[in-house]
């Protein structure tokens, strides 16, 4: 009796990441200023979405994971939006420790992120919504993100239904709507090499300082270290 197929066996799949390698004496001293020299480089690659990130939430009971798109980022931490009543946002209010990963594959790299996410002001959420295109700028307004819904049909009358109430104005904010702010206490910078010997970088934000601190420098405000893989 043959045995069964290896076509798509998992634990047969190999690759040999053949990267350069990370060193510690390449690191910035601010994380923030090393993401965004990996971010620019992986947005030069031409990636597909770039700023895809996989959020991390529980509700203190059970983990649940989804991708969403960063949408801006600096010294204060990595900002992305959603709906105030979806899944995700009741878990954050319920326990406010994330994680983020950025999965950078065709570059043999990740970065993964630990922190705090907390709502930005309203006026920061009414910014970019304002940017967004006029439809996703509807869609907002239909979707009650993570409920039931009893089929595609309903989603797309309440959306049509909902671009001929605003067809005259500018779509305003909902309020149910916006972003929040991942402040990292943790970074972590991961670049694929032979023999699975990985590089791993640990950027651990220093006790007593928050993120933006004008006070401190880079130096003070982390500390790296480099992980086994």
């Amino acid at each position: 009796m043959p045995g069964p197929s290896t076509e798509h066996d998992p634990a047969a799949m190999r690759r040999s990441y053949m990267a350069a390698g990370l060193r510690r004496r390449d690191l910035a001293a601010d994380p923030i200023e090393q993401f965004r020299l990996w971010f620019g480089q992986a947005t030069a690659a031409e990636l597909l979405e770039p700023n895809a990130m996989v959020l991390s939430t529980s509700d203190g009971r059970r983990p649940s994971s989804r991708t969403v798109l960063l949408k801006a980022y600096d010294s204060r931490g990595f900002v992305f939006f959603t709906n105030h009543g979806s899944r995700k946002a009741g878990e954050i209010a319920a326990c406010p420790m994330v994680s983020l990963l950025f999965p950078w594959y065709a570059l043999e790299r990740q970065v993964a992120v630990i922190g705090r996410a907390e709502r930005i002001s309203t006026a920061e959420s009414l910014a970019y919504f304002t940017s967004r295109p006029r439809g996703s700028r509807v869609g907002a307004w239909v979707s009650q993100q993570s409920t039931v819904i009893g089929s595609r049909t309903l989603l797309d009358q309440a959306w049509h239904q909902m671009s001929e109430r605003f067809a005259r104005g500018e779509v305003p904010l909902p309020s149910f709507w916006g972003g929040y702010r991942v402040e990292p206490e943790e970074i972590e910078f991961w670049q694929g090499r032979e023999n699975r010997l990985h590089d791993r970088f640990r950027y651990r934000r220093s006790e007593g300082l928050a993120a933006g601190d004008a006070a401190a420098q880079p130096e003070r405000l982390w500390t790296i270290d480099r992980l086994a893989p």
